[in-house]
């Protein structure tokens, strides 16, 4: 028996060491327009179509020297229950567009089990969500851009005119990702920010994600 449960023990040690091992995280916002105006098959949540507006695609732990933690507990799966309070602003700002039309419980489930199971050394499964819905007011990214004279119009802006404003606003550099659409337009799709290990503060990238973008890119309609 004693045996049991210091296997049990260690185990539990192995998950809580795992899912303190992360230096910081990517906040990865994405632009519908560009998810929808692609190859891919787009469907509108079942809350309807989402604002055009950036919505939150995770929060992400990761190490300053590259790659990431992920699935840490396979113990701790998602709970409607625990983020009730939350449901309607996650419909909002965090909604999904994947096939078919859903009410975005599994999206979350993957984001939660894949990534927020490795921040549970700071963040319980309400506060990681609460978290990713706080940074992406604070980040206000759309509000950004379109100061700038950046506009989700289908024209082509600089990349660097993106990124210098987007640094002017939350005062660091993002990672910038694009995509293609179907005429092989480059189009802005991902913002990766950067946030300390609280969830709570912006900071300078450890490392930069790799996103291919041409020097111009469309910022599609949405």
């Amino acid at each position: 028996m004693k045996f049991f449960i210091c296997i049990l023990a260690l185990q539990q040690l192995y998950v809580l060491s795992v899912a303190q091992d992360f230096d910081f995280f990517y906040f990865v916002l994405q632009w519908p327009g560009a998810y929808c105006d692609s190859r891919h098959s787009c469907c509108y949540p079942k809350t309807g179509k989402p604002a055009a507006d950036f919505g939150i695609h995770g929060l992400w732990p990761n190490y300053k020297a590259g790659g990431w933690p992920q699935n840490c507990n396979p113990d701790s799966t998602f709970e409607e229950s625990r983020v009730s309070d939350l449901m309607s602003n996650l419909q909002r700002e965090w909604p999904t567009l994947s096939c078919p039309s859903n009410d975005g419980v599994h999206f979350w489930t993957h984001e939660w089990e894949k990534h927020g199971t490795c921040a549970e050394s700071e963040l319980d499964q309400h506060d990681y969500f609460e978290a990713g819905l706080k940074l992406k007011q604070k980040a206000n990214l759309l509000h950004a851009l379109t100061n700038a004279g950046i506009k989700p119009d289908d024209k082509f802006y600089e990349i660097k005119d993106i990124e210098r404003a987007i640094k002017e606003a939350i005062g660091f550099a993002p990672g910038i990702e694009c995509n293609k659409d179907s005429s092989h337009n480059s189009q802005l799709y991902q913002i990766y920010l950067c946030v300390d290990t609280s969830g709570s503060n912006f900071i300078n990238c450890p490392v930069m994600p790799h996103g291919r973008c041409d020097s111009r890119v469309q910022f599609p309609k949405f």
